[in-house]
């Protein structure tokens, strides 16, 4: 007997967990492999391969950062540091600098509003 409806599509899982990893949204996946968001979707292989490649790409950003912040890279120490440490800038706050700030902006304000010669 013949089998009937559409031939199953085939779809590249290698490109897919590559593409994953790229952090690619299920549109542009679709798009690059020509085959329609639903026909993926609907497939739980696609799903599997998608958060593996997903999660693969998230622990290779990490380690780049990881690696960034070891060689002394100021910023990626302190934004590391926030994420996973609880660590934060502070603000002093007292009524001296708060009237500092504010005379500064009234210096922008002034300059702002004052006519060109």
């Amino acid at each position: 007997m013949a089998k009937r409806g559409r031939p199953k599509i085939e779809i590249d899982l290698d490109q897919v967990e590559k593409l994953a990893g790229l952090f690619c949204t299920y549109e542009e996946i679709a798009a690059f492999l020509g085959v329609a968001i639903n026909t993926m979707k609907s497939r739980k292989d696609f799903l599997t391969v998608y958060k593996r490649g997903y999660e693969n790409g998230k622990c290779s950003l990490r380690r780049l950062q990881a690696k960034k912040a070891m060689e002394g890279n100021t910023t990626m120490l302190i934004w590391l540091g926030k994420q996973y440490l609880g660590q934060r800038d502070r603000l002093e706050q007292n009524e001296d600098g708060l009237n500092e700030a504010i005379d500064r902006l009234n210096d922008m304000v002034d300059l702002i509003n004052t006519p060109d010669d």
